[in-house]
């Protein structure tokens, strides 16, 4: 058994890397929002708030512009770590009213045929 932290965009701190990226290079939201075609800037502005991110494809596009590999935008949350069991478990953990009916238990009562 061992541990492998699980990676996790934290979406605030991403929004807060856009803005500092989009300042850098002298954008305004309303020229990211003419780049990605949007009508409105809410999505940018949610983005720049963490309240969403970018979809993978916007993501891709969003680094082209700033002229930054996509993962210089990302930032990594706190990881949380999960446990990757590598052995064989013991028995289900299913209710025995489950195992009841695909296995016959000796103590279990069988229907008596009627004639």
């Amino acid at each position: 058994m061992y541990q492998k932290a699980f990676p996790v965009i934290d979406p605030v701190a991403t929004g807060a890397n856009i803005v500092r990226l989009r300042i850098q290079r002298g954008l305004s939201v309303r020229d990211l929002q003419a780049y990605f075609g949007f009508e409105e800037p809410q999505a940018i502005y949610k983005w720049q708030k963490g309240k969403s991110l970018p979809s993978v494809d916007n993501l891709y596009a969003l680094g082209a512009l700033l002229e930054v590999p996509m993962d210089e935008i990302l930032v990594s949350a706190r990881p949380k770590l999960h446990m990757i069991v590598c052995e064989q478990q013991a028995d289900a953990c299913c209710s025995s009213l489950f195992r009841g009916s695909f296995i016959r238990r000796p103590w279990m009562r069988q229907k008596r045929k009627t004639t």
